[in-house]
């Protein structure tokens, strides 16, 4: 079947003021997240691609537009399925604040069960997400062969679910797995079996560093975080 290649949106003025933005409306690439968006269509110029998938946040679609400025015949299409996980009454508001909250500890530890207050579950998030790819990879396949590459841009907790997914991991796992904005993510699926070619592939070190003031409990970053300084 077709490989797909999935990019975390770039950064986002939301990513940089520690906003857990979900759905709200106006959130842009900030100047770092254009500049990665620009750098996308090097970094996948030896990529043949049939076809670009977006989710319909703005953020997502300027991500894309470098790249489809690059290949004008490039198709694109708009798949609400994969638009971020809707937060309910948690989007807008700081991280920091969010991280007192009881329904934080289910989120990180058993996201299976977590349900945002207003909003959905993680695992109807992850149901969606992954039923939009299986739909996706057999389109592309049924018009561009078993070969064929496309690209999708979403959202960090979304790619990070479809990845759990494509490993056979729960999703109670899968905030072991972390993907920094405009990172690179492929995945080849075949008839038996998805295979992970890449993970959160950015092509910088920056992030290895060490933190100057680095997290002190494991928590992963809802929403994905804003990568490196």
């Amino acid at each position: 079947m077709a490989t797909l290649i999935l990019v975390r949106h770039g950064r986002s003025t939301a990513n940089t003021s520690g906003v857990l933005a979900g759905r709200m409306p106006g959130i842009a690439l900030d100047e770092r997240g254009a500049a990665q968006a620009a750098a996308l269509p090097g970094r996948l110029a030896d990529v043949p691609l049939a076809a670009a998938v977006t989710s319909p946040l703005q953020r997502c679609r300027e991500t894309l537009r470098p790249l489809l400025d690059a290949r004008p015949g490039l198709p694109l299409h708009v798949e609400d399925r994969i638009s971020e996980c809707d937060y309910g009454d948690w989007s807008g508001r700081k991280l920091a604040e969010l991280n007192d909250e009881p329904l934080m500890e289910i989120v990180q530890a058993h996201a299976s069960a977590a349900a945002f207050p207003g909003g959905e579950s993680m695992r109807a998030m992850q149901n969606r997400a992954v039923e939009a790819v299986r739909d996706w990879n057999a389109r592309i396949e049924a018009e561009h062969g078993e070969d064929a590459t496309y690209v999708m841009c979403s959202h960090g907790d979304i790619v990070k679910a479809i990845v759990a997914d494509a490993l056979g991991l729960h999703l109670d796992l899968f905030q072991r797995i972390h993907v920094d904005p405009c990172s690179v993510t492929a995945i080849r699926y075949t008839r038996l079996r998805p295979f992970l070619l890449r993970l959160g592939d950015t092509g910088d070190f920056a992030g290895f560093a060490p933190r100057e003031h680095p997290g002190g409990n494991g928590a992963a970053e809802v929403g994905g975080g804003a990568g490196a300084p």
